[in-house]
């Protein structure tokens, strides 16, 4: 299953042989990859360079590493759980910057717009226009219904997701707006024209799914990422 590597770059033809077998198939979930002794000599390396590359295997969430008589690096199911998990994290940390997030959900959120501009039927259009119907009464309610609305943008924001039926981007967008708090939350400035031009966007947004014009919705979904990135960098960090 496994070859002997080059000695310049051990640890990471490791991970990549092991990640290959893992994600072919060849490797099962569930299953215990083969004792240190053997991978040792599969591979030609030393036991500190076979225990750093497990290390990056489980970090990645590939393996999972078991200590006791009945231990060993068992093979983890690989799934859009993993990618969410390590996005959220690099979002809730603020370790991503405004220009990365921004230019990430320019890319994710275009490309929803127009699959749900494609592909929304009747009761979608409808629970999108209830939606924009509950933002609008937050709107109402000023600075006192700020949290509301932004919660509400959330779950339009995930309506689109839903309707786009692409697993990858609904699981991506998850992690994102569960953790976009805190770039809201230091970055935003809290004011009813902050949240108008939000009510704006969404609502020439769902205008453009409900008339299936998908370039339309994806410029508009994109502008709307924009926006709200240059309010956030004129007070934070770029």
């Amino acid at each position: 299953m496994f070859k002997a590597v080059k000695q310049n770059r051990a640890y990471q033809d490791v991970v990549e042989q092991i990640q290959d077998a893992i994600i072919s198939g060849t490797l099962k979930p569930g299953s215990q990859l083969p004792a240190e002794r053997e991978l040792k000599e599969s591979f030609g390396i030393s036991r500190g360079t076979l225990r750093e590359a497990l290390r990056v295997l489980e970090q990645k969430g590939l393996i999972e590493i078991r200590t006791g008589v009945s231990g060993g690096s068992i093979v983890r199911e690989v799934n859009s759980e993993q990618l969410s998990e390590n996005l959220g994290l690099l979002i809730r940390n603020r370790t991503v910057s405004l220009r990365d997030l921004a230019e990430f959900r320019k890319g994710i959120e275009g490309g929803v717009a127009v699959l749900a501009a494609q592909r929304a039927n009747e009761q979608d259009k409808a629970a999108l226009r209830a939606l924009l119907a509950e933002a609008e009464g937050y709107l109402k309610q000023g600075r006192r219904g700020w949290d509301a609305f932004i919660r509400t943008d959330e779950k339009l924001h995930m309506a689109l997701a839903s309707i786009s039926a692409n697993q990858l981007f609904i699981s991506v967008l998850e992690s994102v707006y569960l953790n976009i708090h805190t770039y809201y939350e230091n970055f935003l400035p809290r004011e009813k024209r902050v949240l108008q031009e939000n009510f704006d966007d969404l609502s020439g947004i769902v205008a453009a799914v409900e008339a299936g014009d998908g370039e339309r919705a994806r410029e508009l979904a994109q502008g709307h990422v924009d926006r709200f990135n240059a309010y956030m960098e004129e007070k934070g960090p770029r």
